[in-house]
This record gives C-alpha cells, sequence and structure tokens, in this order.
C-alpha cells in the first residue's frame, strides 16, 4: 500500500467508531441556516488579517476573542465591541457561545490549542505551521480523528484556483514534459532582533504564564516579546516554519499532488550569521530531500545580498516561490502569481489567482456540512507540509561543521547550484561555508511510515522530534 493510501486507509478507519465525541458539541452549526459563532485566541497581527477575512463570509460572527496581552483584546475588542473577551483560552474553548476555534498564537501553542478546543467539540482554524514538533503535528491530526472534527490549517494558497490550473497544465497536459527536480526559495531581508545582556521585563498587562504555555520558561535576551518568537528555537520555528511552509506546501501540492508526504532523506544546513543577535534560528538555511521521485532543494536567507544592500541575493526563480525543471522548459510559482518557460527561456503561459477569504470560506463550508473531505488544506494535508519544514530544521539542528565532502554527498546540479550560491552569499559577509558558524547535517534517513529518523545519524536527530512541555501544558499523547 502506497503512502498516500495508507494515509487515506488510517484516516478513514480511525474515523469510524469515534463519532460519539460529537455529542459533546450541538450541532446547530451545521444547519444552513444557523450563524457560526468563531473565536479568535490572538488578537495580534495575522489574528486580526484572519478577523477581516472571516468577516467576507457570509453567516459567520466573531463572537470571542482571547489574548494574553490586555493591550491587544483591548484593541480587538474595539473593533468587535459585541464579543466577549477572555484572557485564558481554556475559557474560550469551554463557552457554549463558541462554535468555531480560530488559532493564530505563536508555533508552540498551535497544537495544544487545537487539541483541547477539538477535545471540547469545537472545530477548528488554525495558522501554519500547524506544529512546532513533529510529533505534536500527529497528535493533532489523530485529535481531529478521535473527537471528528474540522479542522483546517492556514495555508490559504490551497484555496486558490490557480492551484488546479497549475496542476492540470504540469501532470495532465504534460505541456513541459516530465518534471526532473524542483527547487524552493525563500529570500526576504530580515533585521537583527538585538542582544540584551539582562533578560527582557516582561509587561505586567501581559499574563505571561499563558504566553509561555507548552514552552519552557527561559530568559529571554531579544528586545521584543511578540513576532520575534519566530527566531527562538523555545516558541518558533525559523523562517524555514515562517514561509517555508507556505513554499513547501506550494511545492506538495502543485508537483507531487500530494503523493509524497515526507521525504525519504534530507541533508541541510545554514547558521545564524552576521547578526549577532539574540536570535536562534537560521538566517541562511538550505536542504536537500530525497523524496524516491523528484528531488527537491530548498534555500532560504534573511539577509542582504550584502551589507548594507537593500535586495537580498541573486538566484534563480521568484524570492518566495519555487521552480520546477522539466525536460521541455520551467515553471516558476509563487502565491498568487505563476508563469512557464520553454526550454529557449520563452514564456509561454501565465497563471494568477488569490485564496484569501476564498480558504476561509471552503472552511466555513466545511464546518456547515460537517464534511471534512472537501476542505482544501485539511489537518493531515497541513501536518505533512509543516513536516518538510520541521525536518528541514531538525537537520540543521542535528549538524555539525560543514564540510565540502558532506554536501558532496548529493550530487544534484540544483544542490550544486544552491550551495555554489550560499558559498558567494556568505562570502559578500566575509563568512565562508567551511566555518565554525555554518553547521550541515549528516545525510539523514527517515522511515516515513513511523516518521522516525533511522540508520547511523538517528539518533543525532531523533531528540528534535518531539520537544519537552512544561507540566499543565502537555500536549496529550493520542496516536
Amino acid at each position: 500500500m502506497n503512502q498516500l493510501n495508507r494515509r487515506n486507509f488510517i484516516s478513514s478507519t480511525v474515523a469510524v467508531g469515534l463519532t460519539t465525541s460529537l455529542a459533546a458539541r450541538p450541532l446547530r452549526a451545521a444547519n444552513a441556516n444557523d450563524e457560526i459563532r468563531l473565536g479568535f485566541v490572538s488578537c495580534g497581527g495575522r489574528a486580526g488579517q484572519l478577523m477581516g477575512q472571516f468577516s467576507k463570509v457570509d453567516g459567520i460572527s466573531i463572537t470571542g476573542l482571547c489574548d494574553v496581552d490586555e493591550k491587544r483584546l483591548g484593541l480587538a475588542k474595539q473593533r468587535f465591541p459585541k464579543a466577549k473577551g477572555w484572557t485564558d483560552l481554556r475559557e474560550l474553548i469551554d463557552s457554549d457561545d463558541i462554535d468555531v476555534v480560530v488559532i493564530a498564537t505563536c508555533n508552540h501553542w498551535h497544537c495544544l490549542a487545537a487539541i483541547w478546543a477539538m477535545e471540547a467539540g469545537k472545530d477548528v482554524y488554525v495558522e501554519k505551521p500547524l506544529s512546532h514538533s513533529q510529533w505534536e503535528g500527529q497528535q493533532t491530526v489523530a485529535a481531529a480523528r478521535k473527537y471528528n472534527r474540522i479542522c483546517q490549517v492556514g495555508t490559504q494558497q490551497r484555496s486558490d484556483p490557480m492551484q488546479a490550473e497549475i496542476k492540470k497544465f504540469l501532470h495532465e497536459e504534460k505541456a513541459l514534459g516530465e518534471i526532473k527536480a524542483a527547487r524552493v526559495n525563500r529570500y526576504g531581508i530580515r533585521p537583527s532582533i538585538g542582544k540584551r545582556t539582562t533578560p527582557l521585563e516582561i509587561e505586567k498587562d501581559i499574563a505571561y504564564d499563558l504566553w509561555l504555555g507548552p514552552a519552557q520558561d527561559q530568559p529571554i535576551f531579544r528586545e521584543k516579546l511578540h513576532y520575534d518568537w519566530h527566531w527562538d528555537w523555545n516558541t518558533g520555528s525559523g523562517e524555514m516554519g515562517n514561509w517555508g511552509v507556505h513554499v513547501l506546501d506550494d511545492l506538495r501540492n502543485n508537483v507531487f499532488q500530494d503523493s509524497v508526504a515526507l521525504p525519504k532523506r534530507i541533508l541541510g544546513g545554514g547558521g545564524r550569521v552576521a547578526l549577532n543577535d539574540a536570535g536562534e534560528t537560521p538566517n541562511v538555511h538550505f536542504a536537500y530531500f530525497d523524496t524516491g521521485s523528484i528531488p527537491v532543494v530548498i534555500g532560504l536567507s534573511n539577509l542582504p545580498a550584502a551589507p548594507g544592500a537593500k535586495k537580498s541575493p541573486a538566484h534563480p526563480g521568484p524570492s518566495s516561490g519555487y521552480v520546477v525543471y522539466c525536460e521541455g522548459g520551467r515553471y516558476e510559482g509563487q502565491r498568487g502569481r505563476g508563469a512557464a518557460f520553454d526550454s529557449s527561456g520563452k514564456r509561454i503561459k501565465e497563471f494568477s489567482g488569490n485564496g484569501d477569504v476564498r480558504h476561509q470560506s471552503n472552511f466555513i463550508e466545511a464546518v456547515r456540512q460537517q464534511d471534512r473531505s472537501i476542505l482544501n488544506a485539511e489537518v493531515e494535508v497541513g501536518n505533512d507540509s509543516t513536516g518538510w519544514c520541521n525536518l528541514a530544521n531538525i537537520a540543521f539542528r542535528a549538524g555539525s561543521e560543514f564540510t565540502r565532502e558532506g554536501a558532496g554527498q548529493v550530487s544534484l546540479d540544483q544542490w550544486r547550484t544552491l550551495i555554489g550560491e550560499m558559498g558567494e552569499h556568505l562570502q559578500a559577509h566575509d563568512l565562508a561555508l567551511e566555518s565554525d558558524a555554518i553547521r550541515l547535517s549528516p545525510l539523514l534517513e527517515l522511515d516515513t511510515k513511523t516518521e522516525q529518523f533511522v540508520g547511523q545519524d538517528a539518533s543525532a536527530a531523533n531528540p528534535f522530534l518531539k520537544r519537552d512541555y512544561r507540566k499543565g501544558y502537555e500536549v496529550p499523547t493520542l496516536t
């Protein structure tokens, strides 16, 4: 049984016999004439965008708001004065006035919040990346099956009608011939987050224990609490889990049509360089994925082309997107648009679209029908796409000093090109690939059935598949 069919079989069989938990939640929202009441966990920037997008969907009301930061909660209450406000997400989840929970918290909260909400009988829209670690993503998929809930992940490009056109062009028409390889990019400049000599003092208006939740209580040496948590392993997943999940999800959707859940082997590396700040996640990151069919590489940088420059380093394809290398040309895709080129480089077809609002509308329709099969980014799909990011991050964290010999284990042209580009990019910042600042993993082998690393280097990578949780905020074991 292949991986895709195996997963569908498991999903179907697990769902059978576990529908009794539906009784925990009134089915009023499944009625097409009823208003669906949304509660937002987090009132930050992304949550604010989602509030605007959901507000454009017919038949919904925003009746609940939750944030550990009283200032952000207060601003959201001004926007939705009829909504009830909470500091503790558990109180929102337990409310009979909420049908759907929308989760836009820090990454480390996504899975536990989603599981708690589904356990309480709520349907869930959860922002990307689904998980902070691969194991907890598995538990979230299991929760959706156990409690028979609708759960959509916020990779909104999945609802862009353009995606179906791309897949038809590449796979049905085979307009560019067979696909040979793919490259994914995320290039975008991000400044230093600072580096304090004393721990950041948490404002009195923030319920910090709830902000931490599953994360460890560690001193913070960056300048800001909000947003810059992305670049701290305790709470974030770096740029790979921030933007990387979008572009890798596009790749999985349009190149593999979701037939490859996770890669079989991963080689990756990078470093956090040039900034000397409190960040931990790499701002230069590169990885190779062996899928068993079409090989994939990803390049990522948050540094300018050179110190003081305003643009990212040169690279093939879009800054946030992917390139599909085919027998008869290439396709370059990114959010909202794409273009196909023949083997001479002539542009032969263009694509355009938008998934915003459509994605939220798709979710609400699935809630009304109580039918997860119509979701465009069902939690299992989101877990797999997030998984590629988690694995790339693990490869970085399990790595040691970069060597040319280690990088040479992969002979793919796109990989050699990427490593060459990264070397030139670092040289512009007076750095070298072969230095203490740059790491490279072994060629890690993954058992895609158990989602555990195997082989001689497994012991270096497997500890990163699951995190340690603070007492009272443990993600439950459901698989």
